[in-house]
C-alpha cells in the first residue's frame, strides 16, 4: 500500500505513531514486543509505576495501531503491530533523495576548499616560504 501523505486520514495516521513514538516508556514497550506477545503484567515489571499507568501508554499505543491486545482464556496478550512503524519508515525515506543531495554538495564543498588550500600551499612554497 503507497501512502497518500496529504490525506487528513494519514496525516493523523502519522501524527498519532509520531505522538506515540515520543515517549521513552511506550518506545520501550515496543523493543520488549519485538520479542513477541507477552501480558501486560511482563510488560510492566521493568517500568516503576503502576499497572494503570502502563495500561494508559498502551491505550497510547493502541489508538496509534502499533500494538493489538488479544483474549485467550484468562491470558490477554499484547502483540505487536509493526504496519505503522513501517508507514513512519516510509515517510523517512521520502527525505533520502534531499540528504544525499545534500551530502554531495558538501562533498563538492570540501572537495574545493581542499583544492584551494593546495593551491595556496603550492603558491607559498614557488614564493619560498
Amino acid at each position: 500500500m503507497t501512502l497518500k501523505y496529504d490525506r487528513p486520514e494519514t496525516v493523523e495516521r502519522l501524527s498519532a505513531v509520531f505522538s506515540a513514538l515520543a515517549d521513552p516508556t511506550r518506545r520501550a514497550i515496543l523493543s520488549r514486543l519485538r520479542e513477541g506477545e507477552t501480558s501486560v503484567t511482563t510488560l510492566a515489571e521493568p517500568f516503576e509505576m503502576s499497572l494503570p499507568a502502563v495500561s494508559q501508554h498502551l491505550k497510547v499505543l493502541e489508538r496509534a495501531g502499533m500494538i493489538s491486545r488479544g483474549r485467550e482464556a484468562q491470558w490477554r496478550p499484547v502483540r505487536l503491530e509493526a504496519s505503522p512503524i513501517k508507514d513512519v519508515a516510509q515517510w523517512a525515506y521520502g527525505f533520502r533523495a534531499y540528504w544525499q543531495e545534500t551530502f554531495e554538495r558538501l562533498d563538492n564543498l570540501l572537495d574545493e576548499l581542499q583544492t584551494d588550500e593546495m593551491q595556496k600551499g603550492s603558491a607559498r612554497d614557488d614564493d619560498g616560504e
